[in-house]
């Protein structure tokens, strides 16, 4: 008999939970970055090995300002998979449990899944002394499931927790195919890596109000070479000169590095074209948000 089931992973904003999945599925699926909320989508990665079908489901950051629309858009995301898995990780970062985390918590009160807390980072926790008693203290705030330290980064802990989590899988059949990644289409993929280096390039206000849509994906087949045209959104005039740079030399930097990893990524010669474009306000506009995917 097969298993196969859903996990959410869900916490705050920058505790790794897009690097735990990166680690589980031994490839970069989700994008990282330093800055917090740089994940805005639900986003699966599904494993399967031997008789085991675990699908991750790697969300938002679940955050206290909810004074935008997209903001508010991010925390739906989060926290509506919660009523559709079959185990919950709940990820902290080592020494620090705050206000929020409290606040997440109580959002399991009507779960009936279990809830996995991961202690995230403890390769940084220095004197090591001091990591069993934040365990001792942050398990009585739930009836967890189970407390484990991990390390995303390095992979300390991962394959227990990995193997920890089939436990609580049910008896099922696979619900994708064994060789399947993700349910995400390469075109969001793409446009994801696109953000991921906006998001490294540029400064603490930008990444933020901007999104990229992708307005061409084209195969040709003639020329062995996939042909994709990009526009970054913007919301200020000042955002569009910051992205493009001195003499167009910022945008063509993060084009340059965005294109080597969508040639990893679809295993084939890319020709990327990027545009940026002023739309004031998309970030705040429920009806803008939906036209581009946030959900």
């Amino acid at each position: 008999m097969t298993k196969s089931g859903y996990i959410a992973i869900v916490g705050r904003p920058n505790v790794g939970k897009s690097t735990l999945m990166n680690r589980i599925l031994r490839q970069k699926l989700s994008i990282t970055c330093r800055k917090p909320q740089t994940t805005r989508h639900q986003i699966v990665g599904v494993k399967t090995e031997g008789d085991v079908q675990a699908i991750y489901v790697d969300t938002p950051g679940i955050h206290d300002r909810n004074e935008r629309a997209i903001n508010r858009a991010m925390n739906r995301a989060a926290t509506s998979v919660l009523n559709d898995v079959d185990v919950v990780i709940f990820i902290v970062e080592a020494l620090k449990w705050t206000t929020l985390e409290s606040s997440i918590v109580q959002r399991f009160s009507y779960l009936n899944v279990p809830v996995i807390l991961v202690v995230n980072k403890v390769d940084q926790v220095k004197p090591k002394a001091n990591l069993l008693p934040f365990m001792a203290e942050v398990s009585t705030k739930y009836d967890f499931a189970s407390v484990m330290p991990v390390s995303a980064k390095n992979g300390q802990q991962v394959e227990e927790l990995e193997k920890l989590v089939a436990t609580y899988l049910p008896e099922n059949e696979f619900i994708y195919d064994e060789d399947q990644l993700t349910d995400r289409s390469e075109r969001f993929l793409v446009s994801e890596i696109i953000r991921e280096k906006l998001m490294r390039t540029m400064g603490q206000e930008v990444p933020y109000q901007l999104t990229v849509q992708i307005d061409q994906f084209k195969h040709d087949d003639e020329k062995n070479i996939i042909d994709i045209s990009a526009t970054i959104l913007v919301e200020r005039a000042t955002q569009k000169s910051m992205i493009i740079g001195g003499q167009g030399g910022r945008l063509k930097q993060i084009g340059s590095d965005a294109r080597k990893d969508i040639e990893l990524l679809l295993d084939s010669k890319v020709y990327l074209q990027l545009w940026v474009k002023v739309k004031e306000g998309w970030s705040d506009d429920d009806h803008a948000l939906k036209s581009l995917g946030y959900e």
